[in-house]
Parts: structure tokens; sequence; C-alpha cells
């Protein structure tokens, strides 16, 4: 992270509205006068295909009223963000929208380009995913502010600085006047969602679209980011469409719900009665899907796999025309630990904290101070042939299973492309190792010459979770292995490690920001902040009793299931 993102409630309360903020004096929204702000009724999408319209979205009907937050729930491909995307007409020429999207009672679908023009991101403004595909990367945050506010309302210069710095000021931008000429790569995660949403709000619109706002942050992140639209929506009678996979966070911020499936609504109710009574059988699988139990006892005779002593990984800082090293970034400042096989070691903390760097440091991919064991000989030292050798005995799996896919390349030749550097194991043949090891994780082996693209996100990761398997590793490194997941493919993909890990007792390095997944698949938990190690025991102890304020913090983003 480059700079740390503030809590909500650490900015004095303000409204967008009030004096605080330079107004542009634009007359009130349609809508503001109490009641239904977003009517959709019997909504279609269909797609244009070769084969013909696949239909997306199958008449769906609900409200949002002035000053509620509706929840749009359901699993990657229920339908979700075509129908947000469906209320502005965003989704291209290729959509075909039926029914009918009502705004302050005017209708939108076949609206002239113009009026949705007025109204998107005006009246309806939208805040995405991921912040980085969002915000232009060549672009300073005062410009790409500027921009909305120019278009919208025609505010330029001293004006509309004014107002930007009001903006970043009040969704928590620290000393928010010096950040104005940043670019969205200088900012950590959150300060980039926190950017997101100052400019959805700018225009002071009547109903917020938040697709997905925490799914790549941090827990204290994401409650910090639940927290600020609560307060957004208290202070301004904000009305709001929040679309997500996550249960838990839905129960926190959602008045009502609506459960899609395959692009249907399936159930419709207050929050609490859909959470205390779910009557529709896929609201209760959703509801069940969260990874449970703790991971199994191991052998106590079971040798040391991995261990480190006072690892650490600074970066050199180089200035001046002869880049001479004037300083350090002190990623990593000192880690010990010790990994026996069957054993996992879960790596929890903010994004910036060196869980990763630790991890890339282990497997010999960054430079490193301090000894690091591999079944007891010292690797540290290690390079050439010797280093390309051990690369088999350790494998990794990344958090994006399609960014890490080549999409060039068939799954078989995928899987394949580690037993062309290290040979078959068992001098079988590559196409039938590959056939083994995909049914081993739960794929049709008859798929393997397929494309990446023409499978799910789950089966994806399961594609990447065989590339690693295939050359039978020791130690296996997971990066955020199911962040990008649905919960139910969560619960998936936990049991799938889980018994690839009691099969052929691998050790496991897990890191992840999901403290819930950290919990059901951990024996140990560290805890990094800043590159140091701020807590480390078994994980009964950490979850238990944690004895860091830090952690204590971790744990109440995590695991707190009431209303912000």
């Amino acid at each position: 992270m480059t700079g740390p993102a503030q809590p909500a409630a650490a900015r004095p309360p303000s409204d967008l509205r009030s004096e605080n903020i330079p107004e542009s004096g634009a007359a009130p929204r349609s809508g503001a006068d109490g009641g239904a702000v977003l009517e959709v009724r019997g909504l279609t999408v269909s797609f244009r295909a070769e084969g013909g319209p696949v239909q997306a979205v199958k008449g769906v009907s609900f409200t949002v009223n002035r000053g509620e937050t509706v929840a749009l729930v359901g699993e990657s491909g229920s339908g979700k963000s075509v129908t947000a995307l469906s209320t502005v007409q965003l989704l291209g020429d290729a959509a075909i929208l039926g029914g009918s999207v009502r705004y302050g009672g005017a209708e939108l679908i076949g609206a002239p380009e113009q009026r949705l023009r007025a109204v998107r991101g005006n009246d309806i403004s939208f805040v995405f995913q991921e912040p980085m595909t969002s915000l232009n990367p060549l672009h300073t945050i005062e410009r790409q502010l500027a921009e909305s506010l120019a278009l919208h309302q025609g505010l330029t210069g001293a004006a509309a600085r004014a107002r930007i710095i009001a903006l970043l000021d009040r969704v928590g931008i620290r000393d928010a006047e010096s950040r104005l000429q940043d670019y969205p790569h200088q900012l950590s995660g959150g300060q980039r969602q926190r950017v997101m949403i100052a400019m959805a709000l700018a225009n002071g619109p009547d109903l917020l679209i938040a697709d997905e706002p925490t799914t790549a942050l941090d827990v204290t992140i994401q409650a910090q980011i639940l927290d600020l639209l609560a307060e957004l929506k208290r202070e301004q009678g904000l009305s709001m469409l929040f679309i997500s996979h996550d249960l838990g966070i839905v129960r926190r911020i959602a008045d009502r719900v609506c459960v899609m499936k395959d692009g249907l609504i399936v159930e419709e109710g207050p929050a609490e009665a859909i959470f205390a009574a779910p009557r529709h059988p896929y609201t209760r699988k959703l509801l069940a899907a969260q990874p449970t139990g703790t991971a199994e006892a191991i052998d106590p005779a079971a040798p040391e796999v991995v261990a480190t002593r006072d690892l650490r990984v600074w970066f050199p800082v180089r200035r001046g025309f002869l880049r001479r090293t004037t300083g350090h970034i002190k990623a990593v400042k000192g880690a010990t630990l010790s990994l026996r096989a069957g054993e996992t070691l879960g790596i929890v903390g903010e994004s910036g904290s060196g869980k990763t760097t630790l991890a890339l440091a282990i497997m010999r991919l960054i430079e490193s101070r301090g000894p690091i064991l591999f079944l007891g000989r010292d690797i540290s030292g290690l390079g050439g042939r010797a280093l390309r050798r051990l690369r088999r005995e350790m494998q990794i799996v990344f958090q994006d299973p399609y960014g890490s896919l080549s999409p060039r390349m068939t799954v078989a030749q995928i899987i394949a492309e580690g037993l062309g550097v290290h040979g078959v194991p068992g001098g079988q043949d590559s196409r039938a190792a590959v056939g083994a090891m995909m049914a081993e994780v739960g794929l049709d082996p008859a798929a393997m010459d397929r494309y990446p693209h023409e499978f799910s996100g789950g089966q994806r990761q399961r594609i990447a979770i065989a590339r690693a398997m295939i050359l039978r590793p020791r130690v296996v490194v997971l990066d955020e292995p199911t962040s990008a997941l649905d919960m139910t493919v969560q619960v998936q993909i936990v049991e799938l490690l889980r018994g690839l890990q009691r099969r052929y007792g691998l050790a496991f390095l897990f890191i992840s920001h999901d403290l819930r997944v950290v919990r059901a698949m951990s024996h140990q938990i560290m805890v990094m902040r800043a590159g140091e190690v701020v807590e480390h025991g078994p994980a009964e102890q950490v979850f238990g009793a944690p004895q860091s304020d830090y952690t204590r913090a971790l744990m109440e983003a995590a695991f707190r299931d009431r209303r912000p």
C-alpha cells in the first residue's frame, strides 16, 4: 500500500449537499420527492450470438425506494451485473432489452441517448469492483474527477478544485489536497475505491449502483468502505443497488435482498427475513456456502519441509543519474517459520504487509537475506541447475486463474508445461498424466483440448491447481486462491485442497485476506503488518485469543455480521 486508507469514522460528518462542499446549483433530481427511485418491471436482456440470441435476464422485477439499499445476490452468471448495467443501457449494441426500467417515473428503455447521458453519472452513478480498470492510469485523480464535474455541472477552475478536495476529504482520503496530482497506481486499493466513490457522488446522485465494490479489498478496508457507504446513505437519503456474491457483506448493508439464479429472481424480501428463514433451496444453498471445520491434525512425526530464520527482504531505492542506492524498502523485516508435511501456514494481513513477498522469497523467486531450509538443506545460496531441480518440489497457485493461464494454450498444454521441463513422473505418457490429474481435481479429462475461456472461474482454478500438482511438489504456495470465486465454489476449492493435502502430505503456504477460509484451512497463523510478523501461533490460539491489537482488528472486521 502506498498510503494508509483511513476509516470513514475518522472524517467529520458532512453532507455532500451542505455548505461544506460548493454546490453546482443543479435542479433537484426527478424522484427527489420520495417513493420509488428505480422501478424495474419484467426486464429481459438477450445478447446476439451466431446460434441465436442468448438470454441472460428473464423477466426481472424489483423496486429501489428512496433511502433504501437493495442487494442483488447470486453466483457468477446469474445476471446480477447485466441487470444493473441495463438500467441505464450500458451493455452495448449486442444487447436486446425488453420490459421496463423507470427512474423517477420516466421510462429509460428506449429513451433517447441524450436523456440517458443526462442520467448516467448524474442521477444514477456506478462504483465497480476493480477501480484500476475503471480509473484512467494516465490521468491524475484531480483530472478524472474534474471531467465529471465539467461534463454534468459545468464546474471548472477553482470551484471544481474546491469541490474535488471536499469530495475526497468526505470519502476519507487523508490530506486530500496533496493527493490531487497522484495517479491511480500511487494509491492503495482502498484509496482507489474511495476515489471511485467520490467520482460516483460528485454530482449528488439519487441512486448509487455498487457492483462488487469490496471483493478485491482486505477485510479491514472492506469494513471501512461498507461503513462509508452506510454513513453516506444515512446522511443523504442515498438509495443503493448493491451487487455481491458475499452474503456476509450483504447481511451488513442491505435492507432488502433479491436472490438471482440463471437470470431470474428466485427469492425477494427484507434482509432479516431472507437470512433468518430463507424459502428457496438456492438461497439456503448460498447461505450454507461457508468454509467450515478446521484443519485435520497432522502426524507428530511429520518431517519439516520448509523453515526460515529471520528472513528479510529489502528492496533498494535508487536515485540520481548514477542510480545510487539511497535507502531501502523493508518489505519483510524478519520472518521465522517452520512448516511440516501435511501442514498449512495461513499468512494474513492487509495489502502491502509482505505476505506474498515472503512467499516469493521462500520460493527463491526474489532475493532475500537469511537461511531458507528445504528438507533441512539451506537453499538460500543455490543457483543454476541445483535451483532448477528444486523448482519441481515448490509450486504456486495464483489468485486470478484467468490471468495466470495462457489463453493461447489448451488445458492439456497448460497442465503438461512443467512436465516438459522436469519430466513425466513414473514414465507416464504426458496426456495420460494430464488426464489423471484432471480427474483428480474434478475436471473431465475429455475437455483437455479446450481453452481456458471455455471454463468457469472455479474450473479455471482447478486447472491452475492441476498444473501445480502434476509435478507432485512437496510445498505449494496458494496466493489468494479463492478470493475471485463465488462462495459455493470457494467451498469446493477448499475441500479439493484439503483432499490433496491429505493424500500427498503437502505443505501449504496459504495467503489470503479471507479469514473464514484461512480458519478452515490452517494449522498455524502468521499475521503480518508493514513487513513485520505481529503474531504467529496455532490457528485455534490466534483465532480464539488474539494477542495483538492489529489481529483483533482483523478478526472484528472479518467476523462482524451486524450492520455498520
